[in-house]
């Protein structure tokens, strides 16, 4: 369009305006008064409390010494190693959880972005651990079905194994002492038993004295060459 002296060509007179104080962008909602934030629900640490008195400067400065000179606990197992045992555990305990809901007939909730349960390989550990802790907290496990009827101890026994599920995922994770190692095979161990899978408790007895063998093995090395 040419451009005309008689004309007022400032911007206002375009058909475009420009978003100034008098005008509202659509679609773009106002925002209300703050909303008040709800008030921490008090706990027993909110009444009286007793303070322990801080130690000396000089028992500090000795404590905090000794944090940064832990020393190491013994670690003889290679990552590969690991990375056998924990997988091991892993593959019994998704077996052995299987069995026992197919076993005994549990229903086994449907969703819709997870295929049908066929094999134990179509659920990973920690879903195995949340179905079995939601049939037991819903009282659809009965305690005759569990060794010595320990319903009590089934949701903390299954919460000791989850970490063994974590460090077999994770396989860029820092090497776990041997006395870690060990224990995550034990906790596997305490899962068969109280769902009273003998197959698997026998597995994993025997991967648990594999694993220690050869730790002792590494150990006796290192003090015959040391």
């Amino acid at each position: 369009m040419a451009f005309d002296p008689y004309r007022n060509n400032s911007p206002q007179d375009s058909t475009e305006c420009t978003p100034g104080k008098g005008s509202h962008r659509p679609g773009k909602a106002h925002k209300g008064p703050p909303q008040p934030h709800k008030p921490r629900r008090q706990d027993e640490f909110d009444g009286p409390c007793q303070f322990l008195q801080r130690p000396s400067p000089q028992t500090w400065s000795t404590s905090a010494a000794r944090e940064t000179d832990l020393p190491p606990l013994p670690t003889n197992l290679q990552a590969h190693e690991q990375d056998f045992v924990l997988s091991e555990v892993n593959n019994h305990l998704s077996q052995c959880a299987f069995d026992f809901i197919a076993k005994h007939h549990f229903p086994i909730p449907r969703e819709p972005k997870k295929r049908e349960v066929k094999t134990p390989s179509d659920r990973e550990w920690t879903e195995w651990v949340h179905l079995l802790k939601r049939l037991a907290t819903t009282r659809r496990i009965p305690a005759r079905l569990l060794f010595n009827g320990q319903i009590q101890q089934l949701v903390t026994i299954l919460e000791n194994s989850l970490e063994m599920r974590h460090a077999a995922m994770h396989k860029s994770r820092p090497i776990k002492d041997d006395r870690n190692v060990l224990q995550l095979v034990s906790a596997g161990i305490q899962v068969a038993r109280i769902l009273k899978d003998p197959r698997a408790m026998e597995a994993l007895n025997a991967l648990y004295m594999w694993t220690e063998a050869c730790i002792y093995e590494r150990q006796a090395l290192a003090r015959f060459y040391y």
